[in-house]
């Protein structure tokens, strides 16, 4: 990347937080329907400012608690704690990432995808969400990134809370509206806090 390219972006990050920020100050909140809170951590990884886009993610998180975002946005979160040595955040966070487009981290991969019969309740969680995905393992500024997350997804922690949003997904699929599948949909969301 050339320094002029470099800069281009930086230039990116610091017009989303001054349109953030105006937004805030004219509203009293954040109305971001066009979703640019989720653009600078792809432009802090392309430029390889990873403590920034640490910054950035914390941000994030304070001012928009509850947000889930989107497969790729949480794939490049899970990136930036890996960057920035916060291995145990990388992984919760590589979890929620998985959670939310179990396809993702095989299209990274370069790996025959998982599929098995799962309820999908978006387009994100579905397979063609993965089509114009921008990262891949061959990046070498992304390798060492990829080996730890071969052995993060081969852990036996992994597969132990996998396998449980598995089953559930599955059991979704098929199970009615009522009290069975709100208690299944309650426990979905609260296997991440199960993690430790």
């Amino acid at each position: 990347m050339t320094p002029k390219q470099k800069e281009r972006l930086q230039k990116k990050i610091v017009d989303i937080k001054r349109t953030l920020a105006s937004e805030k100050r004219k509203f009293r909140f954040y109305d971001d329907s066009s979703g640019i809170r989720y653009l600078p951590t792809k432009y802090f990884i392309r430029i390889a400012d990873y403590r920034g886009g640490l910054v950035y993610t914390k941000w994030f998180d304070k001012n928009f608690p509850g947000d889930s975002g989107f497969p790729e946005f949480l794939f490049e979160w899970t990136l930036i704690l890996f960057k920035n040595g916060k291995t145990i955040e990388s992984e919760k966070k590589a979890i929620q990432t998985f959670f939310s487009n179990t396809y993702i981290f095989d299209k990274f991969l370069d790996k025959k995808f998982l599929t098995f019969d799962k309820y999908e309740g978006s387009d994100w969680e579905r397979v063609s969400m993965t089509n114009q995905f921008g990262y891949s393992l061959t990046q070498s500024e992304l390798m060492d990134f990829a080996d730890w997350l071969t052995q993060f997804l081969t852990s036996d922690r992994f597969y132990r809370i996998a396998n449980k949003f598995i089953e559930i997904e599955h059991r979704l699929k098929t199970e009615p509206v009522g009290s069975t599948r709100t208690r299944l949909v309650s426990k979905r969301y609260s296997l991440l806090e199960e993690y430790k």
